[in-house]
Protein backbone atom coordinates (compact mmCIF):
# COMPACT_ATOMS: atom_id res chain seq x y z
CA UNK A 1 0.00 0.00 0.00
CA UNK A 2 1.08 3.44 -0.56
CA UNK A 3 2.33 5.94 1.86
CA UNK A 4 0.68 8.86 1.92
CA UNK A 5 2.53 12.10 1.52
CA UNK A 6 1.94 14.63 3.94
CA UNK A 7 3.41 17.20 2.90
CA UNK A 8 1.40 17.29 -0.38
CA UNK A 9 -0.27 20.61 -0.65
CA UNK A 10 -3.63 18.87 -2.10
CA UNK A 11 -3.08 16.44 0.57
CA UNK A 12 -2.65 18.74 3.70
CA UNK A 13 -5.58 20.45 2.15
CA UNK A 14 -7.99 18.05 2.33
CA UNK A 15 -7.16 17.12 5.82
CA UNK A 16 -6.71 20.40 7.22
CA UNK A 17 -9.94 21.48 5.59
CA UNK A 18 -11.60 18.38 7.09
CA UNK A 19 -10.28 19.14 10.51
CA UNK A 20 -11.58 22.68 10.29
CA UNK A 21 -15.13 21.01 9.29
CA UNK A 22 -15.00 18.91 12.17
CA UNK A 23 -14.49 22.06 14.65
CA UNK A 24 -16.99 23.80 13.07
CA UNK A 25 -19.70 21.31 13.53
CA UNK A 26 -19.44 21.18 17.04
CA UNK A 27 -21.65 24.36 18.52
CA UNK A 28 -24.50 22.91 16.56
CA UNK A 29 -24.14 19.46 17.76
CA UNK A 30 -23.52 20.61 21.13
CA UNK A 31 -26.82 22.43 21.15
CA UNK A 32 -28.37 19.06 19.62
CA UNK A 33 -27.19 17.12 22.53
CA UNK A 34 -28.56 19.64 25.09
CA UNK A 35 -31.92 18.95 23.40
CA UNK A 36 -31.58 15.58 22.90
CA UNK A 37 -30.72 15.03 26.83
CA UNK A 38 -33.16 17.41 27.93
CA UNK A 39 -30.35 20.16 29.30
CA UNK A 40 -32.40 23.15 30.06
CA UNK A 41 -30.85 26.87 28.74
CA UNK A 42 -30.40 27.35 32.78
CA UNK A 43 -28.89 23.84 33.36
CA UNK A 44 -25.43 24.81 34.02
CA UNK A 45 -24.47 22.12 35.69
CA UNK A 46 -25.94 19.70 33.52
CA UNK A 47 -24.22 21.31 30.41
CA UNK A 48 -20.84 21.36 32.33
CA UNK A 49 -21.45 17.33 33.32
CA UNK A 50 -21.99 16.69 28.89
CA UNK A 51 -19.03 18.39 28.37
CA UNK A 52 -16.97 16.13 31.03
CA UNK A 53 -18.24 13.45 29.85
CA UNK A 54 -17.29 14.16 26.22
CA UNK A 55 -14.08 15.22 27.03
CA UNK A 56 -13.00 12.29 29.30
CA UNK A 57 -14.13 10.64 26.21
CA UNK A 58 -12.47 12.40 23.47
CA UNK A 59 -9.24 12.31 25.62
CA UNK A 60 -9.27 8.42 25.94
CA UNK A 61 -9.72 8.16 21.94
CA UNK A 62 -6.85 10.26 21.18
CA UNK A 63 -5.03 8.05 23.89
CA UNK A 64 -5.95 5.23 21.77
CA UNK A 65 -5.74 6.74 18.43
CA UNK A 66 -2.55 8.48 19.33
CA UNK A 67 -0.80 4.47 20.05
CA UNK A 68 -2.73 2.65 16.95
CA UNK A 69 -0.35 5.59 15.00
CA UNK A 70 2.89 5.29 17.09
CA UNK A 71 3.02 1.72 17.20
CA UNK A 72 3.26 1.70 21.00
CA UNK A 73 1.07 2.41 24.24
CA UNK A 74 1.21 6.44 25.03
CA UNK A 75 1.97 6.98 28.59
CA UNK A 76 3.38 10.05 30.14
CA UNK A 77 6.23 9.95 32.45
CA UNK A 78 6.48 12.06 35.99
CA UNK A 79 8.27 15.58 33.87
CA UNK A 80 5.14 15.50 31.99
CA UNK A 81 2.26 15.70 34.92
CA UNK A 82 2.78 19.30 35.47
CA UNK A 83 2.33 20.05 31.95
CA UNK A 84 -0.68 17.73 31.66
CA UNK A 85 -2.29 18.97 34.50
CA UNK A 86 -1.55 22.76 33.77
CA UNK A 87 -2.87 22.08 30.05
CA UNK A 88 -5.87 20.53 31.88
CA UNK A 89 -6.57 23.88 33.77
CA UNK A 90 -6.73 25.90 30.65
CA UNK A 91 -7.42 23.94 27.58
CA UNK A 92 -10.17 21.77 28.76
CA UNK A 93 -11.15 23.05 32.32
CA UNK A 94 -11.02 26.57 32.21
CA UNK A 95 -12.09 26.82 28.32
CA UNK A 96 -14.86 24.24 28.26
CA UNK A 97 -16.42 25.05 31.43
CA UNK A 98 -16.94 28.56 30.52
CA UNK A 99 -18.00 27.36 26.73
CA UNK A 100 -20.36 24.83 27.69
CA UNK A 101 -22.31 27.12 29.98
CA UNK A 102 -22.00 29.79 27.14
CA UNK A 103 -23.45 27.83 24.35
CA UNK A 104 -26.76 27.13 25.86
CA UNK A 105 -26.85 31.43 25.89
CA UNK A 106 -26.38 32.45 22.35
CA UNK A 107 -27.54 31.18 18.70
CA UNK A 108 -25.41 28.86 17.24
CA UNK A 109 -23.70 31.19 13.98
CA UNK A 110 -23.09 33.76 17.00
CA UNK A 111 -21.35 31.38 19.37
CA UNK A 112 -19.33 30.21 16.20
CA UNK A 113 -18.24 33.77 15.17
CA UNK A 114 -17.14 34.60 19.06
CA UNK A 115 -15.39 31.69 19.20
CA UNK A 116 -13.37 32.53 16.28
CA UNK A 117 -11.94 35.33 18.97
CA UNK A 118 -9.77 32.33 20.43
CA UNK A 119 -7.24 32.61 17.34
CA UNK A 120 -6.66 36.72 18.24
CA UNK A 121 -6.12 35.79 22.08
CA UNK A 122 -3.83 33.14 21.65
CA UNK A 123 -1.85 35.69 19.16
CA UNK A 124 -1.50 38.81 22.31
CA UNK A 125 -1.03 36.14 24.76
CA UNK A 126 2.04 35.27 23.26
CA UNK A 127 3.07 38.43 22.23
CA UNK A 128 2.03 40.37 25.42
CA UNK A 129 2.03 38.13 28.21
CA UNK A 130 4.78 35.31 27.22
CA UNK A 131 6.83 37.49 25.01
CA UNK A 132 7.38 34.75 22.23
CA UNK A 133 6.88 37.44 19.62
CA UNK A 134 6.33 41.01 18.01
CA UNK A 135 3.06 42.41 18.61
CA UNK A 136 4.12 43.44 14.66
CA UNK A 137 1.77 45.36 12.20
CA UNK A 138 0.29 42.69 10.65
CA UNK A 139 -0.77 40.94 14.07
CA UNK A 140 -2.30 43.96 14.94
CA UNK A 141 -4.37 44.49 11.95
CA UNK A 142 -5.59 40.79 11.38
CA UNK A 143 -6.20 41.23 15.64
CA UNK A 144 -8.18 44.60 15.12
CA UNK A 145 -10.34 42.90 12.09
CA UNK A 146 -10.87 40.02 14.42
CA UNK A 147 -12.07 42.21 17.37
CA UNK A 148 -13.85 44.13 15.00
CA UNK A 149 -15.77 41.68 13.33
CA UNK A 150 -16.58 40.06 16.99
CA UNK A 151 -18.30 43.48 17.74
CA UNK A 152 -19.66 43.88 14.47
CA UNK A 153 -21.95 41.14 15.23
CA UNK A 154 -23.37 42.39 18.43
CA UNK A 155 -24.43 45.53 17.34
CA UNK A 156 -26.09 44.47 14.38
CA UNK A 157 -29.48 43.62 15.38
CA UNK A 158 -31.53 43.09 11.75
CA UNK A 159 -29.86 39.02 11.48
CA UNK A 160 -29.29 38.57 14.88
CA UNK A 161 -29.92 39.92 18.81
CA UNK A 162 -27.48 42.67 19.59
CA UNK A 163 -27.31 42.14 23.40
CA UNK A 164 -24.87 40.87 25.34
CA UNK A 165 -24.99 38.99 28.80
CA UNK A 166 -22.40 37.09 31.20
CA UNK A 167 -23.21 33.97 30.89
CA UNK A 168 -23.75 33.90 26.79
CA UNK A 169 -20.73 36.18 25.53
CA UNK A 170 -19.25 37.05 28.38
CA UNK A 171 -18.79 33.77 28.98
CA UNK A 172 -17.39 32.93 25.10
CA UNK A 173 -14.83 35.74 25.78
CA UNK A 174 -13.46 33.72 28.78
CA UNK A 175 -13.47 30.90 27.07
CA UNK A 176 -11.71 32.25 24.16
CA UNK A 177 -8.98 33.80 26.76
CA UNK A 178 -8.60 30.61 28.09
CA UNK A 179 -8.24 28.20 24.44
CA UNK A 180 -5.32 31.53 23.74
CA UNK A 181 -3.58 30.92 26.81
CA UNK A 182 -3.96 27.12 26.27
CA UNK A 183 -2.27 27.34 22.39
CA UNK A 184 1.05 28.98 23.88
CA UNK A 185 1.13 26.84 26.29
CA UNK A 186 0.68 23.70 23.78
CA UNK A 187 3.48 25.56 21.94
CA UNK A 188 6.14 25.37 24.75
CA UNK A 189 5.39 22.12 26.57
CA UNK A 190 5.35 20.29 23.21
CA UNK A 191 8.98 21.15 22.08
CA UNK A 192 9.99 18.54 24.77
CA UNK A 193 6.96 16.46 24.75
CA UNK A 194 4.62 14.54 23.06
CA UNK A 195 1.88 16.51 22.33
CA UNK A 196 -0.61 14.19 21.24
CA UNK A 197 0.40 13.02 24.81
CA UNK A 198 -0.29 15.74 26.45
CA UNK A 199 -3.36 15.77 25.10
CA UNK A 200 -5.13 13.17 25.28
CA UNK A 201 -4.39 12.86 29.07
CA UNK A 202 -4.91 16.69 29.68
CA UNK A 203 -8.57 15.69 27.75
CA UNK A 204 -9.15 13.06 30.15
CA UNK A 205 -8.30 14.70 33.47
CA UNK A 206 -9.66 17.75 32.93
CA UNK A 207 -12.99 15.58 31.66
CA UNK A 208 -12.96 14.07 34.89
CA UNK A 209 -12.91 17.63 36.78
CA UNK A 210 -15.54 18.88 34.61
CA UNK A 211 -17.51 16.12 36.20
CA UNK A 212 -16.77 16.74 38.95
CA UNK A 213 -17.31 20.42 39.07
CA UNK A 214 -20.70 19.59 37.61
CA UNK A 215 -21.95 17.47 40.65
CA UNK A 216 -20.67 19.84 43.20
CA UNK A 217 -22.71 22.72 41.27
CA UNK A 218 -26.00 20.48 41.47
CA UNK A 219 -25.27 19.66 44.97
CA UNK A 220 -25.05 22.85 46.35
CA UNK A 221 -28.13 24.55 43.77
CA UNK A 222 -31.51 24.12 44.93
CA UNK A 223 -32.70 24.98 41.17
CA UNK A 224 -34.79 21.51 40.13
CA UNK A 225 -33.51 22.31 36.73
CA UNK A 226 -30.10 21.47 37.38
CA UNK A 227 -30.08 18.03 36.76
CA UNK A 228 -26.36 16.14 35.97
CA UNK A 229 -28.20 12.67 35.43
CA UNK A 230 -27.60 12.71 32.06
CA UNK A 231 -27.05 9.31 31.41
CA UNK A 232 -30.63 8.46 32.54
CA UNK A 233 -31.56 10.60 29.96
CA UNK A 234 -29.51 9.23 27.22
CA UNK A 235 -31.08 7.74 24.21
CA UNK A 236 -29.30 6.26 20.86
CA UNK A 237 -29.52 9.49 19.00
CA UNK A 238 -27.81 11.28 22.19
CA UNK A 239 -25.17 8.48 22.61
CA UNK A 240 -24.57 9.14 18.87
CA UNK A 241 -24.31 12.81 19.71
CA UNK A 242 -21.70 12.12 22.70
CA UNK A 243 -19.53 9.98 20.66
CA UNK A 244 -19.61 12.38 17.59
CA UNK A 245 -18.71 15.38 19.98
CA UNK A 246 -15.83 13.38 21.57
CA UNK A 247 -14.30 12.35 17.96
CA UNK A 248 -14.47 15.92 16.68
CA UNK A 249 -11.58 16.80 19.68
CA UNK A 250 -10.12 13.96 19.57
CA UNK A 251 -9.83 13.30 15.48
CA UNK A 252 -9.28 17.35 14.60
CA UNK A 253 -6.44 17.61 17.59
CA UNK A 254 -4.42 14.33 15.92
CA UNK A 255 -4.76 15.17 12.57
CA UNK A 256 -3.88 18.83 13.04
CA UNK A 257 -0.75 17.57 15.45
CA UNK A 258 0.38 15.15 12.32
CA UNK A 259 0.04 18.09 9.72
CA UNK A 260 2.12 19.91 11.47
CA UNK A 261 5.06 17.68 12.31
CA UNK A 262 5.23 16.84 8.90
CA UNK A 263 4.78 20.33 7.10
CA UNK A 264 5.67 24.49 8.30
CA UNK A 265 3.17 26.05 10.76
CA UNK A 266 2.19 28.44 8.35
CA UNK A 267 1.06 26.31 5.93
CA UNK A 268 -1.19 24.16 8.05
CA UNK A 269 -2.74 27.04 10.21
CA UNK A 270 -3.59 29.16 7.28
CA UNK A 271 -6.83 26.74 7.07
CA UNK A 272 -7.79 27.79 10.61
CA UNK A 273 -10.02 30.54 9.19
CA UNK A 274 -12.47 28.14 7.40
CA UNK A 275 -13.62 26.95 11.13
CA UNK A 276 -16.47 30.22 11.47
CA UNK A 277 -16.66 29.43 8.14
CA UNK A 278 -18.16 26.05 8.58
CA UNK A 279 -19.75 26.17 11.96
CA UNK A 280 -21.83 29.12 10.76
CA UNK A 281 -23.34 26.96 7.73
CA UNK A 282 -24.06 23.77 10.09
CA UNK A 283 -25.37 25.69 12.58
CA UNK A 284 -27.69 27.35 10.57
CA UNK A 285 -28.54 23.72 8.53
CA UNK A 286 -28.86 22.14 12.13
CA UNK A 287 -30.29 24.56 14.25
CA UNK A 288 -32.42 26.13 11.51
CA UNK A 289 -30.93 29.27 12.16
CA UNK A 290 -31.08 30.44 8.35
CA UNK A 291 -32.85 33.58 9.54
CA UNK A 292 -29.15 34.84 10.96
CA UNK A 293 -27.45 34.66 7.87
CA UNK A 294 -27.66 38.59 7.28
CA UNK A 295 -25.81 40.66 6.12
CA UNK A 296 -24.27 41.12 9.98
CA UNK A 297 -23.24 37.64 9.47
CA UNK A 298 -21.56 37.98 6.37
CA UNK A 299 -19.73 40.89 6.87
CA UNK A 300 -18.96 39.81 10.57
CA UNK A 301 -17.62 36.37 8.89
CA UNK A 302 -15.39 38.10 6.70
CA UNK A 303 -13.82 40.15 8.83
CA UNK A 304 -12.77 37.68 11.44
CA UNK A 305 -11.79 35.19 8.38
CA UNK A 306 -9.79 37.73 6.70
CA UNK A 307 -7.85 38.45 10.02
CA UNK A 308 -7.45 35.36 10.82
CA UNK A 309 -5.80 34.55 7.34
CA UNK A 310 -3.74 37.79 7.68
CA UNK A 311 -2.63 36.72 10.95
CA UNK A 312 -1.27 33.44 9.48
CA UNK A 313 0.02 33.98 6.47
CA UNK A 314 3.65 33.49 5.66
CA UNK A 315 5.51 36.54 4.98
CA UNK A 316 7.55 35.99 1.33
Amino acid sequence: MKKIDLTNRLTVCAIALFACFLWGSAVPVIKTGYRLTGIETADSAGQVMFGGVRFALAGLMVVLLGSMLSGQLLKPNMKMIKPIVILSIFQTIGQYVFFYIGAAHVSGVKGVIIAGMSHFCAILVACLLFRQEKFTARLQIGCALGVLGVVLVNVIGSSMDAGFSLLGEGFYLISCFCSGTSTVLINRFSKDNNPVTLSGYQFMLGGIVMCVIAKIMDMSNTDPAWRTDIFSRMNIPAVCVLLYLAFVSAAAYTLWSILLRHNPVSRVAIFGFTTPIFGSIISAVVLDEYSQLGIGTVLSLALVSTGIAIINMKKE
